[in-house]
């Protein structure tokens, strides 16, 4: 009797989920119908005497430092900066009390680790004069040689050629870090080190180039035309499938599937997710690498479809399983934010939203529901929100990117334009193989040298005190 019960709760329960989603894919779409996109802003002609002689044409501005440009990006830089340490408090909240401070070490070494790295040849590989058509940088940056204070027209012709490489640094500090979610609670701190060494320059800086490489040509993503405002394959998709590659290799936690793991500290995981809802300002806004109307375009689609994930995903997961719950809303937010990023500077606020719901949805049950059924451990849920979220929002970029929000980029498919869907789809590919297989051989090269994982005893220990000696509570 209570098994036919149980079972009626859950059929139920189902209904609604089915009956929500569908609701919101029915007029979410209708929203979009009779909502305009912001439209470009058209040239007024005034009649007036036409000329004895044409007049000669304007000269070419020439690159120059604007001081708000710089603030701006300036600002932008430390924002995205901060998300790093927010990340390490979302992380550290989630995992067992025994594994906090060895799981916020993880991101904060490597903010410390790839800010050197960066200035020595990280830069120069992911924006250096192109190489072997558009595969990867040159070593002419090497040491930042040749990069200083006067703007590089390739890149930004408004702020110092510095303050552009200092807002790149930030994003190249995090994308590592997000990969730390998935072998949570069970690596060596010594491998952990010289695995992100390396993965920033196989695997980051090379994509880094593809898609955002302009100096001497432009990388072969770029040249073929796909868009990425700020980092949906540079950073999400290429960290979340190398997250996956590193579950498959790592294998699971000791009890994973037997004992129960919940998170240990909640509160910190809101802190570190609003954190990261803050920091995102500076990720997506700051790509437009100024502070006019697009930087503002940016940012409000950055809100609205964060907004629109969290509300998403706690109403989906409340018809799913009974209850809305902080962690899920949390989540939400930040697999929002992940979707938007590629988009951000191409769309409006109603293909926001829809990007927003879309995501909500779909990381939902890839981190609920896939994840289980597939049985990797994916810990703290890299892959289910960075790989899945990045892919989602790189291929909503080729359907809904306008050129009525930002004349430099493209139109997508809802917008006439079938052949920047195909570009996408080609870019997230490409990045999905690339990431995967050498991740895949770094990881069983350093398994092989060094080995990967704490011993049994060091894991059921903890990493704090057999990592690190030290304990992140004292009570």
């Amino acid at each position: 009797m209570q098994s036919t019960k149980d079972g009626g709760r859950i059929t139920e329960r189902l209904k609604r989920t089915v009956s929500i989603i569908s609701l919101i894919f029915i007029l979410l779409p209708v929203a979009l119908v009779f909502a305009e996109e912001p439209k470009a802003a058209a040239v007024q002609e005034t009649p007036a005497q036409a000329p004895a002689e044409a007049a000669p044409a304007a000269p070419a501005a020439q690159p120059k430092n604007d001081p708000g440009d710089t603030a701006w990006m300036l600002v932008s830089s430390a924002l995205v900066m901060l998300m790093t340490p927010g990340l390490a408090l979302f992380y550290g909240g989630m995992v067992r009390r025994k594994n906090v401070l060895g799981t916020i070490m993880q991101s904060f070494i490597i903010l410390a680790m790839i800010s050197i790295q960066w200035v020595l040849w990280g830069y120069t590989l992911a924006f250096g004069p192109d190489k072997w058509g558009g595969i990867i940088g040159g070593l002419e940056w090497f040491g930042l040689k040749g990069v200083g204070v006067d703007p590089n027209p390739d890149y930004a012709a408004t702020i110092p050629h510095q303050a552009f490489m200092l807002f790149q640094m930030m994003f190249a500090i995090i994308t590592p870090a997000l990969i730390t979610g998935a072998f949570a609670e069970r690596v060596k701190f010594s491998t952990f080190l010289v695995f992100i060494l390396l993965w920033a320059t196989f695997v980051y800086d090379p994509i880094a180039h593809w898609v955002w490489g302009l100096s001497g040509g432009k990388g072969w993503l770029n040249n073929l035309g796909a868009l990425d405002f700020a980092g949906g394959t540079v950073v999400h998709i290429s960290s979340g499938i190398s997250a996956l590659a590193a579950a498959i290799i790592i294998g699971k936690r000791k009890g994973y599937g037997t004992e129960s793991m919940p998170p240990h500290n909640i509160p910190m995981v809101v802190l570190g997710g609003a954190l990261l809802w803050f920091g995102w300002f500076g990720f997506n806004a700051g790509s437009a690498l100024s502070s006019g109307g697009l930087s503002a375009s940016a940012f409000l689609a950055t809100n609205t479809a964060c907004a629109a994930a969290a509300l998403t995903w706690a109403i989906v997961e409340w018809a799913h399983r009974g209850k809305p719950t902080v962690l899920g809303a949390v989540s939400g937010a930040v697999a929002g934010l992940v979707a938007i990023t590629p988009a951000a500077g191409f769309v409006g606020p109603m293909s926001s939203i829809l990007i927003g719901v879309t995501a909500g949805i779909v990381c939902y049950f890839a981190v609920s529901v896939v994840k289980g059924k597939l049985g990797y451990d994916d810990s703290l849920d890299a892959f289910g929100i960075h790989g899945v979220g990045g892919t989602l929002g790189a291929i909503a970029t080729g359907l809904f990117a306008s050129k009525a929000v930002n004349p430099a980029g493209n139109d997508g498919l809802f917008f006439g334009n079938p052949t920047l869907l195909f570009s996408q789809v080609i870019a997230v590919s490409a990045t999905i193989i690339y990431a995967f297989v050498v991740t895949a051989i770094l990881l069983k090269i350093l398994d092989a040298t060094m080995g990967l994982r704490v011993t049994k005893e060091d894991e059921v220990t903890g990493l704090d005190l057999s990592q690190h000696g030290e304990s992140g509570y004292t009570l």
